[in-house]
């Protein structure tokens, strides 16, 4: 397993190694002991989620608050989605920063992103299948959703505006200005 850092601390890029012939491949999506020491402290994920979305649709941008907030190490089974996580932590140098990493079936990146930060996608291939673990459990009276095109995040989403399809609840995402951070 390779461990790459990003430009923003705690976020990181993990790429499994694959082992393929022309029967298919294989390949360890995740080892404790090797993520626990590449992230410099224990992780325990409690809870495993999957999705699956056409060409345009967005999640995002979302992230739990307070003692809710969540860790995510997340993947692409199927298809192909840029991933972007927004870092929200006050205190931190990269405060409003992103980062955005294409995850596909084709690739098998992986992108760890810590608690403190925001998370959204959008799926550029016909479907993805969307799969992240996490380190705490979902609380719905502790999310908060920022909004995917506010211009203070300046994420140069791939997808033509026209072409996004949002929930309800991700067009009512609040403004980096206006909503609650770490």
């Amino acid at each position: 397993m390779k461990i790459e850092k990003t430009e923003i601390e705690g976020v990181l890029i993990v790429e499994p190694q694959v082992f393929g012939d022309a029967r298919g491949y294989f390949m360890e999506t995740w080892n404790e002991e090797a993520f626990d020491a590449a992230v410099g402290h224990p992780v325990r994920f409690v809870q495993d989620n999957e999705s699956r979305s056409s060409y345009g649709v967005l999640r995002g941008l979302h992230y739990q608050r307070g003692e809710a907030s969540q860790a995510k190490l997340v993947r692409v089974i199927a298809g192909e989605v840029l991933d972007v996580a927004v870092d929200l932590r006050r205190s931190s140098p990269t405060f409003g920063k992103h980062v955005a990493v294409v995850l596909s079936g084709e690739n098998k990146r992986q992108l760890f992103i810590p608690r403190g930060f925001a998370h959204g996608f959008v799926v550029l291939s016909p479907t993805a299948t969307f799969c992240y673990k996490v380190d705490n459990t979902y609380q719905p009276q502790s999310e908060c959703s920022l909004r995917f095109d506010d211009p203070a995040l300046g994420i140069q989403w791939p997808v033509p505006k026209g072409d996004l399809k949002l929930s309800a609840k991700d067009l009512a995402g609040l403004d980096l200005a206006d909503a609650v951070v770490f």
